[in-house]
């Protein structure tokens, strides 16, 4: 419970999305008060806007694939069409159940929760500060900046038939034709879910590759896979120009190639949701928008924190919620370890699904010289599952020469699942000998893992040296 004052806490939360809610939950665990402040509804963009819904269209995508291809496993169905009404209620549906037990959580566990738009005031000499709340101010022994991300547009106005996620994660019919700026995360899930659903979808990418910050090999594979699934793509060529009418999107490129369309998702990232905030007025240092922090999550005002997409570097979910957790166990003086964003496991659910954790080849050859590295590539089509599946990719281990595996690089279906012991391997510096030695078992997705790590040690199995 708060102070006798009723607006002091140990810690106030601004946000209260991934990143804020896990530092709420876990502070209170603690023994600490909390104060947990936010203007729409908890969880933030990953459980409404993000992660949840994406994933859930994404497997609305996955069966209707599955029931077109039906007669290849011996099952006779017929694919009548996207309902995307159904499609929206099974998305909505699952979304209000995780919602509700969210809020179960925070109401369960003794945390006030202050709904409005809250701006950091003013930050005190000895340490947190004060946020306003519809002319109502709370004040926090420690505060923690959460306010997460928003979409990126690159100066296009958004509306009618130009649309980021958001808007593209309500829409009520399958375009025939779409074209997406961005072939990052954001928008490879989406040509996924879109091109299974039947529309034409071309992607545009400035940089030289698809999903450019993962391995090469992933990215090469799956470029092939979506040639095969007919997905176009242009890469290492920006777009010039977005012009709607009523009847379409002509989108014009920098080399003056045109495309006609009839929507554009514009998925080129996101960026910190800071402005109007107030940190820079109450003394936090501001770099472009982000926050800056100490590896300990420190802002330069002493007992004001920051976590989650407002911070430098990986936009990711579960980053926030480590963010959280970490920054209510240092307040609380517990001393926890700093999270490291090369640590963190990746996930892209498009079709095939891509996870990662470590670093890239180019980047181990950058690390530890041309040869200071091994790699190892263990194609799926060794891997039982993977043959039963139907799905082609591999699995890429990236080692310190004699040293640990440092880089997992992995591209086939349903391989987001597989990324925990990779995330294991990396984490403990585990040498290929100590992973080649755990049995896996078969037949299963998980067990190229283990095939990989014994190609590495010099032992293959279904593989060759």
């Amino acid at each position: 419970m708060a102070d006798d004052a009723g607006n002091t806490f140990d810690i106030v939360i601004l946000g209260g999305g991934s990143g804020g809610y896990a530092c709420a939950l876990r502070a209170v665990q603690l023994g600490q008060s909390v104060a947990l402040i936010e203007k729409g509804k908890l969880g933030g963009t990953c459980l409404h806007t993000g992660c949840i819904p994406t994933k859930a269209l994404l497997h609305s995508a996955e069966v209707a694939d599955a029931t077109r291809e039906s007669e290849g496993f011996g099952i006779k169905a017929t694919f009548e069409g996207i309902d995307m009404a159904g499609v929206n209620s099974y998305k909505d549906g699952v979304v209000d159940r995780l919602y509700r037990g969210l809020q179960g959580l925070i109401k369960s566990g003794g945390i006030t929760v202050i709904e409005g738009e809250g701006k950091l005031v003013e930050t005190s000499a000895d340490g947190g500060g004060t946020v306003e709340v519809d002319g109502e101010r709370y004040t926090g022994k420690n505060v923690v900046l959460a306010t997460g991300s928003v979409a990126r547009t690159l100066g296009l106005e958004i509306g009618g038939r130009v649309v980021t996620s958001s808007e593209a994660l309500t829409m009520t019919e399958v375009p025939d034709k779409v074209v997406i700026i961005g072939g990052s995360v954001i928008g490879v899930e989406f040509a996924s879910v879109w091109r299974s659903f039947g529309a034409e979808v071309t992607i545009i990418e400035g940089l030289p590759t698809l999903v450019p910050l993962e391995d090469p090999s992933l990215s090469k594979q799956l470029e092939r896979a979506f040639r095969k699934r007919k997905i176009a793509f242009k890469t290492g060529v920006k777009f010039d120009s977005v012009k709607q009418t009523d009847d379409g999107v002509t989108v014009t490129l920098e080399n003056g190639d045109t495309i006609e369309t009839d929507l554009v998702l514009v998925a080129v990232g996101r960026g910190p949701n800071s402005e109007g905030m107030g940190y820079e007025e109450a003394g936090v240092t501001v770099d472009r928008g982000w926050v800056t922090t100490d590896e300990r999550l420190h802002t330069n005002v002493d007992g004001v924190f920051a976590v989650g997409d407002l911070v430098p570097g990986l936009q990711l979910a579960h980053r926030g919620f480590a963010h959280g957790i970490f920054v209510a166990e240092e307040i609380a003086g517990l001393k926890p370890m700093p999270v490291v964003d090369s640590g963190i496991p990746r996930v892209t659910y498009c079709d095939p699904e891509i996870a990662s954790v470590g670093i890239t080849e180019p980047q181990a050859k950058e690390q530890f010289g041309e040869d200071g590295i091994e790699t190892l590539e263990y194609n799926l089509g060794g891997n039982g599952k993977s043959q039963i599946l139907g799905t082609a990719g591999s699995i890429k281990l990236v080692r310190e020469k004699d040293g640990p595996i440092v880089g997992v690089h992995m591209i086939g279906a349903r391989y987001g699942e597989q990324v925990g012991e990779a995330s294991l391997i990396v984490n403990w510096e585990a040498y290929p000998d100590d992973v080649a030695q755990f049995i896996h078992a078969h037949p299963t997705q998980n067990e190229a893992l283990g095939e990989a790590a014994l190609a590495l040690a010099g032992k293959p199995l279904h593989s060759h040296a």
